[in-house]
């Protein structure tokens, strides 16, 4: 029986040309809209990565502007390689890593995260912040971010979920659907962009349904840790073989 593989979004296309149209006022807008927590939970997942992996070679799936990519760099890796289909945001987020002494480590490409140009078992660590949910076909993102992960290899995937809990899931949803696209046009002067957001989280399939699309995709050990009541989740998973952790 053929397995269904859930669309999140919009097409490739789609979505590089709403990111390209976003991408100068991206960064700002992620930490005023997020009050600054959107750096503690990439700062908490890589933290989380750092307890399991020590990888040498990462790949940063829908990396935009390379803040993970980044943040990643705690953990000591030789070469960290960013992929994203928007050549704005991958534009904006190279001049951030040359002004901050990072060219060396990190290299930014413009890539599909559903049809990668790697070769099968390329990279100790796979990891995505906020992107995984833009994929044109989520299940086929995760098996391609599988296949190019060394056996043992890590995969760790940082993303917005719903909050279940009353009163909070109601103030959550609120903000989401009105404030924060309200806020977004305002600033980015996309009145598209920011509609699609909370769409795209609302949609999203998360918590235990994304857990059983990675166990779909090969990953083992599925694992999910809730952030600041349930609004982000950082997803973590095995790829079969020797652990890069021992």
């Amino acid at each position: 029986m053929q397995e269904n593989s859930p669309k999140s979004g919009p097409s490739g296309q789609q979505i590089e040309g709403m990111f390209d149209s976003i991408s100068k006022h991206y960064d700002l807008l992620n930490h005023l809209l997020s009050l600054g927590t959107d750096r503690r939970w990439r700062r908490r997942a890589v933290n989380l990565m750092g307890r399991h992996a020590r990888p040498v070679t990462i790949l940063d799936v829908a990396t935009g502007t390379g803040d993970l990519a980044i943040e990643v760099l705690r953990l000591g890796p030789e070469k960290v390689t960013g992929i994203d289909l928007s050549s704005g945001m991958l534009e904006e987020g190279r001049r951030k890593i040359e002004r901050l002494g990072y060219s060396s480590q990190i290299e930014l490409l413009r890539g599909d995260a559903t049809g990668t140009a790697f070769g099968e078992g390329s990279f100790d660590a796979v990891m995505s912040a906020f992107g995984v949910r833009n994929f044109e076909d989520t299940l086929k993102g995760l098996r391609e971010m599988c296949r190019v992960m060394k056996p043992g290899g890590m995969v760790m995937i940082l993303e917005f979920s719903r909050p279940s809990w009353f009163p909070f899931k109601q103030f959550y949803g609120f903000y989401f659907r009105r404030i924060l696209p309200m806020i977004g046009r305002k600033v980015s002067g996309d009145p598209q962009a920011y509609t699609y957001l909370p769409e795209s989280v609302m949609s999203f399939p998360d918590n235990e349904k994304f857990l059983e699309l990675m166990s779909a995709a090969g990953f083992q050990a599925v694992c999910q840790k809730r952030l600041s009541g349930g609004i982000a989740s950082i997803y973590t998973g095995f790829k079969g073989g020797t652990n890069v952790a021992q």
